[in-house]
């Protein structure tokens, strides 16, 4: 499992492993013997089981009392080996009696020019500015670039933040900043997704949190920085969906084969599993632990509801909206991984992290999901109307981004969920000559980012660029800056104590950027 994430299909196919070692004790009974995944501490599975017994220290067979306490039953992993590993990812956060707050993370792989979009620069030499003329906003004395319409008239929902700012150039380790929020990530920092995952669980039959399309290509960052959970571990991995390039929505035939039954596991076998799972709660609850062990139970009894109900399984059903609706965010991957986004959060998910592929213009062969980083190497102008040029990327991300943000305000859901968009550095001020075509190279000095929703106060642009946006000129945002908002937002308090140790390092070093707030 080191190195990929879980999905539900993992949940089935483990489901069936529930004899146990809790401390040097078996919890027994026979049957065949299974390997379990690398990479998942805590958990000794020995064989699947058809009923339950525990052998006492006298030698004769006690399934009804139990010496053993909840930590140590969760520490031995049962829960996990009978297919409910969600402890952690389901448990609600009822303590906080906070409003629930979502957030949907979706990454410019590669690294928009923020000259071409957010910050244009009009009065700059045409071999800085570009061939792409300002449009007026809603807001008053707010401009973006002319690829972007439909958000410009959405200006009123968003924060434009010009001062974003960092100094690592390059694409695997930039990811992998801004995936931690660091600009120094050890190798096994979590993704905020992960930390959201763990400080603000769910009290729904969905996961917390999911990753729609997968980083490919050369500048993809390590998987374990994003598909493992980091130092959180895999209970705090995203679900994913989109492995390869076309497992999207746009894609004709789509479905989420996460809910495909493994063979072998049938529904009813399932049901048994659970049977089991309730005759060894019996057995093993302690009248001085009732609270914990309500606890425990209604996890479990979530974990089955993700396994066997309709809740989550409805909830990445897109076929379920409308062809209009379908068709107002777009019929390519951003834009139905945007919808399904949508449609996730309304279902309980905490995070969703989508990655901007917009997919190929007509006759184009496949490459990478790297639209964004427009050196002009794949042949393709930066200007130009292929997959790695601004003319076939922007107009798409524009439709997709403001027909979810549209939608969110429609129903009621904009105030509640953190809309972001931004990539791991912008482009270089110079436009350069690539491989085959003109294009902008890698430029973290000064680069631009848009959050909306979620408390983000609106109509409004936070720090400044130079003349040709090439350096901050006030009010600098930082990795660590943007993630503590963030955090701030969905209502982590970012000094949270989140370091394997549990208490040398906060979720993030970063300052709270209020003025983005309402």
């Amino acid at each position: 499992m080191e190195g990929t994430t879980p999905s539900f299909e993992w949940l089935h196919k483990y489901v069936r492993h529930t004899r146990f070692l809790l401390g040097g004790t078996e919890i027994c009974v026979n049957v065949r013997r299974r390997p379990w995944p690398k990479g998942v501490p805590g958990l000794v599975p020995i064989h699947e089981v058809d009923r339950v017994t525990r052998p006492s220290h006298s030698g004769t067979t006690d399934a009804t009392s139990s010496p053993w306490s909840r930590r140590a039953l969760v520490r031995a992993g049962v829960a996990g080996g009978l297919g409910v590993s969600l402890p952690t990812l389901l448990r609600a956060d009822t303590a906080t009696g906070q409003s629930p707050k979502s957030c949907i993370f979706i990454h410019q792989y590669g690294g928009l020019s923020q000259l071409d979009s957010w910050d244009p620069k009009p009065q700059a030499p045409q071999e800085v500015r570009g061939p792409y003329q300002p449009i007026a906003t809603a807001t008053p004395g707010i401009f973006v670039g002319e690829l972007m319409p439909q958000l410009a008239r959405l200006s009123q929902d968003y924060a434009i933040i010009r001062s974003m700012t960092h100094r690592v150039p390059v694409h695997d380790v930039a990811n992998r900043m801004l995936l931690a929020g660091q600009s120094l990530p050890t190798q096994d920092a979590p993704a905020f997704g992960s930390i959201v995952s763990k400080l603000r669980p769910v009290d729904a039959a969905v996961p917390p949190y999911v990753w729609l399309q997968k980083f490919g290509g050369g500048a993809m960052p390590p998987e374990a920085s994003y598909l493992t959970g980091g130092f959180l571990g895999m209970a705090h991995a995203p679900v994913l969906i989109g492995n390869t390039h076309d497992d999207h929505p746009a894609t004709p035939g789509f479905r989420v084969r996460a809910f495909d039954p493994v063979e072998g596991v049938t529904a009813s076998r399932l049901q048994l599993r659970q049977s089991l799972l309730n005759e060894m709660d019996r057995a093993l609850s302690m009248p001085q632990q009732r609270e914990q062990f309500v606890e425990f139970q209604a996890t479990q009894s979530r974990a089955f509801d993700l396994l066997q109900g309709p809740t989550a399984r409805k909830a990445f059903d897109i076929e379920q909206e409308r062809p209009e609706t379908r068709d107002r965010y777009g019929r390519h991957p951003l834009g139905q991984n945007l919808l399904m986004a949508r449609r996730l959060i309304e279902s309980g998910v905490r995070l969703v992290s989508v990655v901007a592929w917009m997919g190929l213009a007509p006759s184009e062969k496949f490459v990478s999901v790297e639209s964004w980083d427009m050196h002009g190497n794949a042949g393709i102008s930066i200007f130009e109307n292929g997959w790695n040029g601004l003319g076939w990327a922007l107009p798409k991300c524009d439709e997709a981004v403001a027909a979810l943000l549209s939608d969110l305000r429609e129903r009621g859901l904009l105030d509640s969920t953190l809309v972001v968009l931004i990539g791991e550095f912008g482009r270089t001020p110079r436009i350069s000559r690539g491989a085959g075509a003109i294009g902008r190279d890698h430029w973290p000095n000064c680069y631009s980012a848009m959050v909306a929703g979620g408390g983000v106060r609106g109509g409004q642009v936070y720090g400044t660029s130079d003349s040709q946006a090439a350096y901050v000129s006030n009010r600098p945002v930082t990795l660590e800056d943007f993630t503590a908002t963030m955090l701030h937002t969905l209502g982590i308090d970012p000094t949270t104590r989140l370091s394997p140790d549990g208490f040398s390092r906060p979720a993030s070093s970063g300052e709270i950027v209020h003025d983005l707030l309402r």
